[in-house]
């Protein structure tokens, strides 16, 4: 699927693994470092699995998302926890019902 590059500048970012001391901090501390806004997040401990959903903007960031995708995934391994990132148009194209 092709992103229309007028089409928003908003991403989702999801966050799975064992819960952890720092997950939060870290993956925000990475997104402010880059200038990506978190607009929501939704975060939950589910038997010891933390789970967390993030809806971001990316317009104040100079990266671009195929490369904030490879650094959150080298991040996420470096926390033991899967890290992923979709545009959000892609991210409800594989959600639509």
């Amino acid at each position: 699927m092709t992103v229309n590059k007028n089409a928003s500048s908003n991403a989702i970012v999801t966050v799975v693994g064992n819960d952890s001391v720092g997950i939060i901090a870290k993956v925000s501390g990475f997104l402010a470092e880059r200038k990506v806004n978190i607009e929501d997040v939704n975060q939950s401990i589910l038997s010891g699995c933390f789970v967390m959903m993030m809806m971001v903007d990316l317009s104040g960031s100079a990266s671009d998302l195929e490369t904030l995708k490879a650094e959150l995934t080298a991040l996420g391994g470096s926390m033991n926890v899967s890290i992923s990132i979709w545009h959000e148009d892609v991210f409800a194209a594989m959600h639509r019902i």
